[in-house]
Protein backbone atom coordinates (compact mmCIF):
# COMPACT_ATOMS: atom_id res chain seq x y z
CA UNK A 1 0.00 0.00 0.00
CA UNK A 2 1.70 3.40 -1.09
CA UNK A 3 -0.10 6.20 0.22
CA UNK A 4 0.36 9.81 -0.89
CA UNK A 5 -0.87 13.24 -0.17
CA UNK A 6 -0.43 16.45 -2.44
CA UNK A 7 -3.08 19.65 -3.54
CA UNK A 8 -5.02 20.19 -6.38
CA UNK A 9 -2.79 22.66 -7.82
CA UNK A 10 0.39 24.11 -7.10
CA UNK A 11 -0.02 27.45 -8.76
CA UNK A 12 -2.93 28.82 -7.33
CA UNK A 13 -2.67 32.79 -7.12
CA UNK A 14 -3.58 33.46 -3.40
CA UNK A 15 -1.11 30.79 -2.57
CA UNK A 16 1.93 32.34 -4.94
CA UNK A 17 0.53 36.04 -3.69
CA UNK A 18 0.68 35.11 0.42
CA UNK A 19 4.14 33.82 0.12
CA UNK A 20 4.27 31.50 2.71
CA UNK A 21 4.96 28.06 1.20
CA UNK A 22 7.53 28.97 -1.69
CA UNK A 23 10.83 30.13 -0.22
CA UNK A 24 12.10 33.69 -2.01
CA UNK A 25 14.36 32.15 -4.35
CA UNK A 26 11.27 29.90 -5.94
CA UNK A 27 10.58 32.00 -8.69
CA UNK A 28 9.91 29.85 -11.94
CA UNK A 29 8.07 27.53 -12.48
CA UNK A 30 10.80 24.88 -12.33
CA UNK A 31 11.60 26.08 -9.40
CA UNK A 32 7.97 26.15 -7.20
CA UNK A 33 7.50 22.41 -8.59
CA UNK A 34 10.64 21.25 -7.84
CA UNK A 35 9.90 22.49 -4.44
CA UNK A 36 6.70 21.33 -4.33
CA UNK A 37 7.97 17.85 -5.42
CA UNK A 38 10.40 17.94 -2.54
CA UNK A 39 7.59 18.23 0.62
CA UNK A 40 5.17 15.94 -1.74
CA UNK A 41 4.55 12.73 -3.38
CA UNK A 42 1.34 13.38 -5.58
CA UNK A 43 0.05 16.63 -6.96
CA UNK A 44 -3.03 16.95 -8.85
CA UNK A 45 -2.97 19.27 -12.18
CA UNK A 46 -5.86 21.59 -12.59
CA UNK A 47 -4.96 23.33 -15.14
CA UNK A 48 -6.15 20.74 -17.87
CA UNK A 49 -9.70 21.00 -16.81
CA UNK A 50 -9.44 24.81 -18.51
CA UNK A 51 -7.39 23.74 -21.67
CA UNK A 52 -5.98 20.63 -23.18
CA UNK A 53 -2.58 20.14 -21.75
CA UNK A 54 0.32 20.14 -23.96
CA UNK A 55 3.45 17.13 -24.37
CA UNK A 56 5.67 19.79 -23.84
CA UNK A 57 4.19 20.41 -20.46
CA UNK A 58 3.75 17.20 -19.48
CA UNK A 59 7.81 16.30 -20.60
CA UNK A 60 8.35 19.39 -18.30
CA UNK A 61 6.29 18.27 -15.10
CA UNK A 62 8.28 14.38 -15.43
CA UNK A 63 11.75 16.39 -15.63
CA UNK A 64 11.15 18.43 -12.66
CA UNK A 65 10.35 15.72 -10.31
CA UNK A 66 11.44 12.87 -8.64
CA UNK A 67 11.32 8.80 -9.55
CA UNK A 68 8.25 7.70 -8.23
CA UNK A 69 6.11 11.75 -8.00
CA UNK A 70 2.55 10.70 -9.29
CA UNK A 71 0.36 13.48 -11.59
CA UNK A 72 -3.23 12.77 -11.31
CA UNK A 73 -4.59 14.94 -14.51
CA UNK A 74 -8.18 16.70 -14.18
CA UNK A 75 -10.06 15.87 -17.33
CA UNK A 76 -10.48 18.54 -19.93
CA UNK A 77 -14.69 20.66 -19.09
CA UNK A 78 -15.61 19.57 -22.73
CA UNK A 79 -15.35 15.84 -21.89
CA UNK A 80 -16.98 15.91 -18.31
CA UNK A 81 -19.74 17.60 -19.89
CA UNK A 82 -19.26 21.73 -19.12
CA UNK A 83 -20.06 24.18 -21.33
CA UNK A 84 -16.54 25.47 -23.09
CA UNK A 85 -15.83 28.45 -24.39
CA UNK A 86 -14.60 28.33 -28.35
CA UNK A 87 -11.51 30.46 -26.97
CA UNK A 88 -10.33 27.07 -25.00
CA UNK A 89 -9.96 24.94 -28.20
CA UNK A 90 -7.34 24.84 -30.11
CA UNK A 91 -7.47 27.46 -32.92
CA UNK A 92 -7.64 24.77 -36.21
CA UNK A 93 -10.54 22.99 -34.32
CA UNK A 94 -12.05 26.54 -34.40
CA UNK A 95 -11.65 27.06 -37.40
CA UNK A 96 -12.89 23.46 -38.64
CA UNK A 97 -16.29 24.70 -36.72
CA UNK A 98 -16.60 27.83 -38.59
CA UNK A 99 -18.54 30.91 -37.10
CA UNK A 100 -20.73 30.10 -34.41
CA UNK A 101 -23.19 32.51 -33.06
CA UNK A 102 -22.46 31.45 -29.66
CA UNK A 103 -19.45 31.92 -27.63
CA UNK A 104 -19.58 28.69 -25.99
CA UNK A 105 -20.70 24.74 -26.32
CA UNK A 106 -21.56 21.49 -25.25
CA UNK A 107 -19.34 18.13 -26.17
CA UNK A 108 -22.23 17.01 -27.77
CA UNK A 109 -22.70 20.14 -30.00
CA UNK A 110 -19.59 19.17 -31.71
CA UNK A 111 -19.37 16.94 -34.74
CA UNK A 112 -18.10 13.83 -33.95
CA UNK A 113 -15.12 14.14 -36.16
CA UNK A 114 -13.70 16.73 -34.13
CA UNK A 115 -14.73 15.63 -30.54
CA UNK A 116 -12.91 12.42 -31.92
CA UNK A 117 -9.80 14.13 -32.66
CA UNK A 118 -9.70 16.25 -29.27
CA UNK A 119 -9.64 13.06 -27.12
CA UNK A 120 -7.08 11.86 -29.16
CA UNK A 121 -5.08 15.05 -28.72
CA UNK A 122 -5.50 14.45 -24.99
CA UNK A 123 -3.75 11.61 -24.32
CA UNK A 124 -1.25 11.90 -27.10
CA UNK A 125 -0.06 14.61 -24.24
CA UNK A 126 -0.39 12.73 -21.66
CA UNK A 127 2.31 10.02 -22.48
CA UNK A 128 5.35 12.00 -21.36
CA UNK A 129 3.99 11.44 -18.10
CA UNK A 130 2.16 8.13 -18.51
CA UNK A 131 5.82 6.31 -19.88
CA UNK A 132 7.65 7.11 -17.01
CA UNK A 133 4.96 5.77 -14.74
CA UNK A 134 4.26 9.46 -13.46
CA UNK A 135 0.72 9.16 -14.43
CA UNK A 136 -1.70 8.35 -12.35
CA UNK A 137 -5.39 8.64 -12.56
CA UNK A 138 -7.29 11.10 -15.10
CA UNK A 139 -10.15 12.84 -12.65
CA UNK A 140 -13.22 13.57 -14.83
CA UNK A 141 -15.47 15.77 -12.08
CA UNK A 142 -18.19 16.10 -13.43
CA UNK A 143 -20.82 19.14 -13.13
CA UNK A 144 -23.82 18.99 -11.02
CA UNK A 145 -26.19 18.54 -13.91
CA UNK A 146 -24.83 15.30 -14.91
CA UNK A 147 -27.51 13.06 -12.48
CA UNK A 148 -28.19 9.70 -12.21
CA UNK A 149 -30.63 9.29 -14.96
CA UNK A 150 -29.94 7.70 -18.73
CA UNK A 151 -28.29 11.16 -20.27
CA UNK A 152 -25.79 11.70 -17.32
CA UNK A 153 -24.65 7.41 -17.52
CA UNK A 154 -24.15 7.77 -20.73
CA UNK A 155 -21.82 11.07 -20.54
CA UNK A 156 -19.61 9.29 -17.98
CA UNK A 157 -20.19 5.61 -19.87
CA UNK A 158 -18.49 7.87 -23.04
CA UNK A 159 -15.69 8.94 -21.11
CA UNK A 160 -14.43 6.00 -19.50
CA UNK A 161 -14.63 4.10 -23.28
CA UNK A 162 -12.78 6.65 -25.26
CA UNK A 163 -10.39 6.40 -21.73
CA UNK A 164 -10.03 3.03 -21.79
CA UNK A 165 -6.40 2.49 -22.01
CA UNK A 166 -5.96 5.00 -18.94
CA UNK A 167 -6.74 4.69 -15.06
CA UNK A 168 -9.96 7.49 -14.73
CA UNK A 169 -11.27 8.63 -11.84
CA UNK A 170 -15.12 9.96 -11.38
CA UNK A 171 -16.40 12.54 -9.03
CA UNK A 172 -19.91 13.80 -9.16
CA UNK A 173 -21.68 16.66 -8.29
CA UNK A 174 -25.01 15.88 -7.81
CA UNK A 175 -27.03 14.28 -5.13
CA UNK A 176 -29.13 11.75 -6.69
CA UNK A 177 -25.91 9.82 -7.92
CA UNK A 178 -26.29 8.86 -3.82
CA UNK A 179 -29.20 9.95 -2.09
CA UNK A 180 -30.42 6.77 -0.71
CA UNK A 181 -28.65 3.49 -0.16
CA UNK A 182 -30.44 2.15 -3.31
CA UNK A 183 -29.02 5.11 -5.59
CA UNK A 184 -25.51 4.24 -3.88
CA UNK A 185 -25.58 0.78 -4.74
CA UNK A 186 -26.50 1.29 -8.36
CA UNK A 187 -23.74 3.98 -8.86
CA UNK A 188 -20.90 1.92 -6.94
CA UNK A 189 -21.69 -1.09 -9.03
CA UNK A 190 -22.39 1.58 -12.11
CA UNK A 191 -18.56 2.39 -11.95
CA UNK A 192 -17.40 -1.08 -10.98
CA UNK A 193 -18.54 -2.12 -14.15
CA UNK A 194 -17.26 1.02 -16.06
CA UNK A 195 -14.12 -0.31 -14.30
CA UNK A 196 -13.61 3.61 -13.24
CA UNK A 197 -12.04 4.65 -9.31
CA UNK A 198 -14.79 5.66 -7.33
CA UNK A 199 -13.63 9.36 -5.53
CA UNK A 200 -14.59 9.93 -1.76
CA UNK A 201 -15.73 13.09 -1.77
CA UNK A 202 -15.42 15.68 1.35
CA UNK A 203 -17.56 18.17 0.91
CA UNK A 204 -20.21 20.89 2.90
CA UNK A 205 -23.21 18.62 3.22
CA UNK A 206 -26.89 19.16 2.46
CA UNK A 207 -26.95 20.71 -0.97
CA UNK A 208 -28.43 19.56 -4.44
CA UNK A 209 -24.49 20.07 -5.63
CA UNK A 210 -22.96 18.53 -3.55
CA UNK A 211 -22.79 14.66 -2.30
CA UNK A 212 -21.58 12.56 1.02
CA UNK A 213 -18.49 11.04 1.63
CA UNK A 214 -18.93 6.74 0.54
CA UNK A 215 -16.42 5.29 1.59
CA UNK A 216 -15.74 2.69 -0.74
CA UNK A 217 -13.16 1.09 -3.20
CA UNK A 218 -14.19 0.22 -7.04
CA UNK A 219 -10.68 -0.43 -8.27
CA UNK A 220 -7.70 -2.66 -7.03
CA UNK A 221 -5.03 -0.11 -8.09
CA UNK A 222 -6.03 3.40 -6.55
CA UNK A 223 -8.36 4.52 -3.23
CA UNK A 224 -8.62 8.31 -4.13
CA UNK A 225 -9.97 10.30 -1.38
CA UNK A 226 -10.67 14.52 -2.28
CA UNK A 227 -11.04 17.23 -0.01
CA UNK A 228 -12.83 20.13 -0.85
CA UNK A 229 -13.22 21.83 3.18
CA UNK A 230 -16.32 22.16 4.62
CA UNK A 231 -17.16 25.97 3.85
CA UNK A 232 -21.10 25.65 3.27
CA UNK A 233 -21.42 29.40 3.84
CA UNK A 234 -19.14 30.01 0.70
CA UNK A 235 -20.35 26.18 -1.31
CA UNK A 236 -23.23 28.09 -2.76
CA UNK A 237 -22.63 32.31 -2.33
CA UNK A 238 -23.42 34.37 -5.64
CA UNK A 239 -19.78 35.06 -6.77
CA UNK A 240 -18.08 33.51 -4.82
CA UNK A 241 -14.56 32.62 -6.27
CA UNK A 242 -13.08 29.35 -6.18
CA UNK A 243 -10.18 30.35 -3.69
CA UNK A 244 -13.06 31.54 -1.60
CA UNK A 245 -15.13 28.78 -1.90
CA UNK A 246 -12.68 26.26 -0.61
CA UNK A 247 -11.37 28.23 1.79
CA UNK A 248 -10.99 25.51 4.96
CA UNK A 249 -8.59 24.77 7.15
CA UNK A 250 -9.32 21.25 8.88
CA UNK A 251 -9.19 20.79 12.60
CA UNK A 252 -6.36 18.18 13.91
CA UNK A 253 -9.38 16.23 14.83
CA UNK A 254 -11.15 15.91 11.47
CA UNK A 255 -7.99 15.07 9.59
CA UNK A 256 -7.29 12.50 12.49
CA UNK A 257 -11.14 10.96 11.73
CA UNK A 258 -10.37 11.17 7.79
CA UNK A 259 -6.79 9.95 8.03
CA UNK A 260 -7.55 6.70 9.65
CA UNK A 261 -10.76 6.16 7.57
CA UNK A 262 -8.72 6.33 4.34
CA UNK A 263 -5.93 4.13 5.51
CA UNK A 264 -7.98 1.50 6.49
CA UNK A 265 -9.72 1.99 2.67
CA UNK A 266 -6.46 2.09 1.35
CA UNK A 267 -5.56 -1.68 1.94
CA UNK A 268 -7.68 -2.32 -0.89
CA UNK A 269 -5.89 -1.11 -3.45
CA UNK A 270 -1.79 -0.88 -4.38
CA UNK A 271 -2.31 3.11 -4.01
CA UNK A 272 -3.93 5.69 -2.53
CA UNK A 273 -3.92 9.26 -3.03
CA UNK A 274 -5.44 12.29 -0.95
CA UNK A 275 -6.11 15.50 -3.00
CA UNK A 276 -6.55 18.76 -0.94
CA UNK A 277 -8.17 21.11 -2.96
CA UNK A 278 -8.66 23.83 -0.03
CA UNK A 279 -6.83 25.97 -2.54
CA UNK A 280 -6.75 29.60 -0.80
CA UNK A 281 -3.70 31.15 -0.19
CA UNK A 282 -1.35 27.93 1.60
CA UNK A 283 -4.24 26.47 3.21
CA UNK A 284 -3.91 23.26 0.83
CA UNK A 285 -0.58 22.50 1.63
CA UNK A 286 -0.51 22.96 5.40
CA UNK A 287 -3.94 21.04 5.37
CA UNK A 288 -1.71 18.46 3.01
CA UNK A 289 1.02 18.13 5.22
CA UNK A 290 -0.90 17.79 8.51
CA UNK A 291 -3.19 14.71 6.87
CA UNK A 292 -0.29 13.15 5.98
CA UNK A 293 1.51 13.51 9.61
CA UNK A 294 -1.94 12.01 10.88
CA UNK A 295 -1.22 8.57 8.88
CA UNK A 296 -0.79 5.86 10.39
CA UNK A 297 2.68 4.55 10.04
CA UNK A 298 2.94 1.01 8.40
Amino acid sequence: MHLLTGTASWTDPTLLACGRFYPPEARSAEERLRFYASRYGMAEVDSSFYALPTAENAYLWDQRTPDGFVFNIKAFRLFTGHRTPLAALPADIRRELGDSPEPALYHDQMPEDLRGELWRRYQLALEPLRMPGKLGAVHFQFPSWIRRDARGRARVADCARRMEEHLISVEFRHRSWFETPAATADTLAFERDLGVVHTVVDAPQGFDNTVPAVWENTHPELTLLRLHGRNAAAWNAAGAASSGRFQYEYSEQELAELAERFSRLAAQSAQAHAVFNTNFEDQGMRNAAAFASALPRF
